[in-house]
């Protein structure tokens, strides 16, 4: 009895919880188009996730690119398909190391950021004295920061897939002698723009809500004292990173289903 008393607990802990973010993330959709209105402070915010993530995700698209070209290299060789390497690279970015690789730096670098800030908003009691003049904080700090975020994400996984084509031609090109013109040409007859490049833009749209307004509600309904800050951004790295690898595997099966 213990237990199944303890098991119906949790489980009805976590529903209110999901329920409680549903609800947040509602709130948060009707806020947007106030915030759409002062579009700077948006801007501010593309500035401030988007821009200052720009170093460790142009490193790591480079570095996954040289290894992916190695990797494949030695794979394709095998089978006598080293032709293919370039096309191989560029699919595995577009569809599937692009858009996730970038979600998951996001959601360690600029989420837990997001959580932080908007936690010792609330630690300071910045968010309560909003709301005592009438202001909604929703509107004048969250939903910036949620537009800021999903604008930012697609372009940085479309500057990753960029980087890291571009170090995996380096590799195969430059170093180990694969033609330059097979290594483009098979890459222009092999991708698609919409099924390719699109899917992969849907999916880092997604990720981008996903990881924006996992952080904003940590950051919210955190505990106002330093520890509780603390373990938010620990909740913001975990939690928006098990949603988008679960998200990938939902999109990838819908998006690549049919022929």
């Amino acid at each position: 009895m213990n237990f199944l008393q303890t098991l119906g607990q949790t489980v009805l802990s976590q529903l209110g919880r999901w329920g409680h973010g549903t609800f947040f993330f509602l709130d948060l959709l009707k806020a947007v188009p106030v915030s759409l209105r002062r579009f700077g402070l948006v801007m501010d915010q593309i500035n401030a996730i988007g821009n200052r993530s720009l170093v460790i995700i142009m490193a790591s698209g480079l570095s996954v690119g040289f290894v992916l070209a190695l990797q494949m290299y030695y794979a394709l060789t095998t089978y006598g398909a080293a032709e293919s390497l370039g096309l191989i690279v560029n699919l595995s970015l577009v569809r599937e190391l692009g858009p996730v690789v970038t979600a998951l730096l996001f959601a360690g670098r600029a989420g837990t950021s997001l959580t932080a800030e908007i936690g010792l908003m609330k630690a300071g009691e910045q968010i309560a004295a909003m709301e005592l003049m009438a202001i909604d904080p929703k509107a004048r700090v969250l939903a910036p920061r949620f537009l800021g975020g999903i604008i930012s994400m697609p372009l940085l996984a479309a500057l990753f897939s960029t980087v890291g084509i571009l170090g995996a031609y380096v590799v195969a090109v430059l170093l180990i002698g694969i033609d330059a013109g097979n290594f483009w040409s098979i890459q222009q007859n092999g991708v698609d723009v919409w099924r390719d490049v699109g899917n992969g833009v849907v999916k880092s749209f997604v990720f981008g809500v996903i990881c924006t307004a996992v952080a904003l509600y940590q950051g919210y309904e955190t505990e106002a004292t330093p520890e509780g800050v603390a373990y938010a951004t620990t909740r913001t790295v975990v939690t928006a990173s098990l949603s988008v690898l679960a998200m990938d595997f939902i999109l990838t099966a819908v998006m690549f289903s049919t022929p």
